[in-house]
C-alpha cells in the first residue's frame, strides 16, 4: 500500500475529514474496526486502519494489511469483470439466455421462464428470482446443490437484488473454465480464503458453530464451496488497485467499463449500482459514479468523473449480524465527506 507520503495535501485533507466518522463508529462500539482507503488519479492514495480485526474470543488489531471477506464485492470485482470480458471476446452474448452455457437449466421443462433469462438480465438483477434463498439448508454436497439450483422450479416475483443471478453467472464461468470457482484465478491481490490471523473476523456462525476468520461468511457460498456471488477476499490495497485499474482504463476494455456505467434500471447498471435517492454512497456523488456493497461491511465507490475511488472495509457483523451497526449512515457520511466540495 502506498503510504501517506504519496498523497497530495489536497487528498490528505479529504482523507482526514472522511476518516472521522469511521473513528467515531469504532469509538462508539458500533463496529469493531475498519480500513478506509482512497485513490485519486491526480492526487495519489491513502489508507488507514482503526479498531480491532477481532474482539471475540481474542482481540487483534486492525491494520491496512488486514484481509477482508469482501462478500458481494465479489459480484463486481470478480464475476462482472469476467462476464464482460467474455462478452468482449465474443464468447458469450449478453442478450443470449443462460442456457447457451447452461443447457441443463430447468432441462425438464422447455417452456420454463428460467430458461429465457439472459446474462444481461442477471447482471442487472432484472429477473424474477427471489432475493434470498437458504440453499445451504438443502445439504452440504456442492455438486448436489449445483444440480438443485439448476433444476429447481423457482418462485417467480418482481425483479429484486438476488444472489441467484450471480450464482448462475458463476456456474456459467465454471462451465467455460471446466473448473470450480475456487480453482479459477481470483485476480492479483485477491484470494478465496485468507490467513485467519491476518483477517477481519466475521460472525460467530450458528450453522458452523465457530467464529469465522479467513473463511467465507456467506452460507450459500460456503456450502457450494465457491460461487459467483460471494467468497472473494482482499485487502484495502487490492481493492484500491482494482478500482484504479478501472479509473485508468487498464483493468477492463473501454466497452466493458462503459457497460459498468450504463444503467439497466433506476438503481442498477451491468453488475454495479449507480446513484439513487438515499443511496448508501451519499447524495453528493457525480453522475459518473458506480459502487457496490458487501454484507460483511465492505463497500467500493468509483467516481469516473472525478478520477477517484473510495473503499470502506469493516467487520460490522463481528461477532453477530443481529446488531444495529449503523453501517448505512456510516457509509453515507464517509462518501459525502469524500465528495464534499
Amino acid at each position: 500500500m502506498k503510504d501517506k507520503a504519496s498523497a497530495s495535501p489536497e487528498l490528505a485533507a479529504v482523507f482526514e475529514r472522511a476518516f472521522a466518522p469511521l473513528e467515531e463508529s469504532v469509538a462508539d462500539k458500533r463496529i469493531p474496526g475498519g480500513v478506509l482507503g482512497i485513490v485519486d488519479l491526480k492526487h495519489g492514495r491513502m489508507a488507514r486502519a482503526v479498531g480491532s480485526a477481532q474482539v471475540v474470543p481474542i482481540e487483534r488489531p486492525m491494520t491496512v494489511d488486514t484481509w477482508f471477506d469482501l462478500a458481494s464485492l465479489t459480484k463486481v470485482i470478480f464475476t462482472t469483470t469476467r462476464i464482460l470480458k467474455l462478452a468482449d471476446e465474443g464468447t458469450i452474448d449478453l442478450d443470449a439466455p443462460l442456457t447457451s452455457l447452461l443447457p441443463d437449466l430447468r432441462q425438464y421443462n422447455a417452456e420454463a421462464w428460467e430458461r429465457k433469462i439472459t446474462f444481461r438480465q442477471c447482471l442487472g438483477h432484472q429477473t424474477p428470482f427471489p432475493g434470498v434463498e437458504p440453499i445451504y439448508t438443502y445439504g452440504r454436497d456442492p455438486d448436489l446443490l449445483r444440480a438443485f439450483i439448476l433444476q429447481r422450479e423457482w418462485k417467480a416475483g418482481p425483479p429484486v437484488y438476488s444472489d441467484i443471478n450471480f450464482i448462475l453467472l458463476g456456474l456459467a464461468l465454471e462451465r467455460l473454465a471446466k473448473k470450480t470457482i475456487r480453482d479459477i484465478d481470483p485476480g492479483p491481490g485477491f484470494a478465496w480464503s485468507a490467513d485467519p490471523e491476518n483477517s477481519a473476523a466475521t460472525e460467530d456462525c450458528a450453522w458452523r458453530q465457530r467464529i469465522l476468520s479467513g473463511e467465507v461468511h456467506d452460507e450459500n457460498c460456503s456450502a457450494l464451496q465457491g460461487s459467483g456471488h460471494a467468497g472473494l477476499f482482499g485487502t484495502a490495497r487490492s481493492v484500491l488497485d482494482f478500482a484504479e485499474s478501472l479509473l485508468d482504463g487498464t483493468g477492463a476494455s473501454r466497452n466493458a467499463i462503459a457497460l459498468m456505467r450504463t444503467p439497466l434500471s433506476n438503481r442498477r447498471t451491468h453488475g454495479w449500482e449507480h446513484p439513487y435517492a438515499d443511496w448508501w454512497g451519499g447524495n453528493l456523488c457525480s453522475s459518473g459514479t458506480i459502487g457496490h456493497t458487501g454484507f460483511t461491511g465492505t463497500s467500493l465507490l468509483i467516481d469516473f468523473d472525478k478520477g477517484r475511488a473510495v473503499t470502506l472495509l469493516t467487520n460490522r457483523i463481528h461477532p453477530t449480524r443481529h446488531f444495529d451497526s449503523g453501517i448505512l449512515p456510516l457509509r453515507q457520511a464517509v462518501c459525502n465527506l469524500v465528495n464534499q466540495t
